[in-house]
């Protein structure tokens, strides 16, 4: 049996930008990516505490130590900079395996700093 699970979790990242003019996705520092064990293109779930939005959209990488949370395209629609998000990622794994995994989850500092 395959289940999906948790993967991934940064916990209260906050919003720095919204590009609306953009094709869509979310733009992660990718030291946060890397903490969070998040690669580009990988599907996410955004989730927005300020306004219960919920979305999902693929990772961008942003640039290593900018504390970089970027909403692009109709995401941007989603939230203001300064909202709280949560990003998750899942994964599909036999049910046996999944019972042993541990999933990376990461609370940033102020300023969406390890």
């Amino acid at each position: 049996m395959q289940i999906e699970i948790l993967k991934s979790k940064l916990h209260c990242v906050k919003v720095t930008e919204a590009n609306l003019n953009y094709m869509g996705s979310i733009t992660i520092d990718e030291d946060l990516m890397d903490a969070a064990n998040l690669i580009a293109g990988e599907k996410v779930q955004v989730v927005n505490n300020n306004n219960g939005e919920r979305l999902e959209t693929y990772v961008i990488k942003g640039e290593r130590g900018s504390g970089c949370i970027c909403l692009n395209g109709a995401a941007a629609r989603k939230a203001q900079v300064g909202d709280v998000l949560i990003i998750i990622s899942y994964a599909v794994m036999d049910f046996e395996e999944a019972k042993k995994f541990s999933p990376a989850v990461v609370f940033p500092k102020d300023g969406n700093v390890l």
